[in-house]
């Protein structure tokens, strides 16, 4: 089926809206894809700054079967474009009792781990993840790359034969806690929850298949191929790596299939439907047969569409869950972080109550768990010679007041609790630093309450309780991303691209 002779405008530039356009530029349409920043890639921007380079947003890539499929649909592959290294290990965690825990690809080293926390534990390591397993090659095929937008999608045969192999009720805390006693071992694996935007006691059992990706499928940094790094790497031969790269990749290829990017260019309204639409920015306008809102679901429905064209109001949007938000800090150090991995999370010995402080009680956390990626230790293009490239995030409540004080007085906080808890000390070393937050995320990508990733994955907002991919208001208007389905998480807004594609070729494909 193709869409020859039509003109689609794409909203917003993230992975979802990236990967819309390279599916409807390969179904013939006359694709434009218009960005409100200087740079592709939403959230999966990047800071240069001095000679360090940061991920602002996405840091893990994870699911390498999804970028296959999505570089295979178009006769390509992701080798022709980057090149991926294998993280050993995949990360460590420092609990903040002074246990340390580093997990690799191992899978013998890992269950003897789990066994001097918990006797049996390795066995039923084994069990979890061959249950994750099935869970995560069931829940592909037949709910994540088969889209059911609607209830009456979930009525046949072939969903009822293969949904006997999933659990989907249930919390993945009470699923967790099945298998292991020890609560070490239960954060161990429930931290991957924090890629979904949940907490252990709001986040649907079916996502036990995260561990899966995290223990079976590994943990990988890409690095551009040699010759194709916009810089031209570096003297030595070493080519720059991060998810900005990945960005570059999918762009170049839709490039190659005849994509045109405008950046810079923010959308300030949409109107008009099928065959007639006006995408007016605040540099001119542009005509479109058909749209792709990758922008952020609510802000185009608040903030882009005239009243009437609106599916949901502001009180639908003020009803729901959304995923954290968080406190970053970019920092450049001058020497070495010894102790730290590429991937480094750092964990309360009870973190409910920081789970509580972004989802019950919105808080600034008092004891948080958090993040620390440090690129520099796994490829010298991030930072220069002698110094170290990392940054911190910590989960937080969206919509928490951040103002210049707060930020100040928190981030001198994590700093001592780094120092604190891992035996690194930044704090007379850093000598480049930039934060973002709440007010942030808001600012720079329209985010509703400044969340960092979109609607948390919840019972009441997985499948086809997510906002859908058609407009029901506006012929001809769609929308892709982590607001629709399957979710939250780069692969999955990969996948979100093929559904609105799929849904626009349905509708007014020959």
């Amino acid at each position: 089926m193709q869409l020859s002779d039509r003109s689609v405008a794409v909203v917003g530039s993230g992975f979802g809206g990236l990967s819309t356009a390279c599916y409807l530029a390969d179904a013939g349409a006359d694709v434009t894809v218009v960005e409100k920043n200087e740079q592709l890639g939403g959230r999966a921007s990047v800071l240069e700054r001095d000679g360090f380079r940061f991920d602002m947003g996405p840091s893990w890539y994870l699911m390498p079967d999804v970028f296959e499929r999505f570089f295979g649909h178009f006769g390509r592959s992701p080798s022709e474009y980057y090149e991926l290294e294998h993280l050993h290990p995949h990360y460590k965690i420092f609990f903040k009792d002074g246990d340390r825990v580093t997990v690799t690809a191992d899978r013998e080293e890992t269950k003897a781990t789990f066994e001097e926390y918990e006797r049996g534990a390795g066995p039923a390591l084994d069990a979890y993840l061959e249950e994750a397993e099935e869970t995560y090659q069931i829940g592909m095929e037949h709910f994540v790359y088969t889209d059911r937008p609607r209830f009456r999608d979930y009525v046949d045969w072939d969903v009822v034969r293969h949904a006997r192999g999933l659990t989907f009720l249930g919390s993945m805390q009470d699923h967790v806690a099945d298998y292991f006693d020890h609560p070490k071992l239960r954060q161990i694996m429930q931290y991957t929850l924090v890629f979904l935007g949940g907490s252990p006691k709001n986040t649907p059992a079916l996502y036990n298949l995260m561990s899966h990706v995290d223990f079976n499928l590994g943990v990988h940094y890409p690095r551009a191929k040699d010759g194709t790094a916009t810089d031209g790497g570096d003297a030595d031969g070493t080519t720059p790596g991060g998810m900005g790269v990945v960005v570059d990749a999918i762009a170049e290829m839709g490039e190659e299939l005849g994509v045109e990017y405008r950046t810079g260019s923010e959308v300030e309204s949409i109107l008009g439907s099928a065959g007639n639409f006006r995408v007016e920015t605040e540099d001119g306008f542009l005509r479109a047969d058909l749209v792709v809102s990758d922008a952020d679901y609510a802000h185009t429905e608040q903030e882009l569409l005239p009243p009437q064209s609106r599916q949901y109001d502001a009180d639908y949007w003020e009803s729901r869950t959304y995923a954290p938000s968080a406190f970053l800090l970019y920092l450049g150090v001058e020497g070495d972080v010894d102790g730290l991995e590429h991937h480094t999370l750092v964990l309360p010995t009870e973190w409910n109550d920081h789970f509580d402080e972004i989802f019950e009680e919105p808080a600034w956390p008092e004891d948080p768990a958090y993040y620390l990626c440090v690129p520099s230790e796994t490829d010298d293009t991030v930072a220069p010679e002698g110094h170290s490239n990392l940054f911190a995030l910590v989960p937080i409540a969206p919509g928490l007041d951040d103002g210049p004080e707060t930020r100040r007085r928190y981030r001198d906080f994590v700093l001592d609790d780094i120092a604190e808890n891992t035996g690194v000390d930044l704090r007379d070393r850093i000598v480049l630093e930039e934060s973002f937050c709440v007010s942030d995320f808001a600012e720079r990508y329209n985010s509703i309450q400044g969340t960092a990733l979109g609607l948390a994955h919840t019972l009441r907002q997985t499948g086809p309780l997510r906002p859908g991919h058609r407009s029901s208001e506006v012929p001809g208007l769609y929308f892709t991303g982590s607001f629709t389905t399957p979710g939250i998480g780069v692969p999955m807004c990969l996948i979100s691209g093929q559904h609105t594609a799929d849904a626009l070729l349905e509708d007014y494909g020959e």
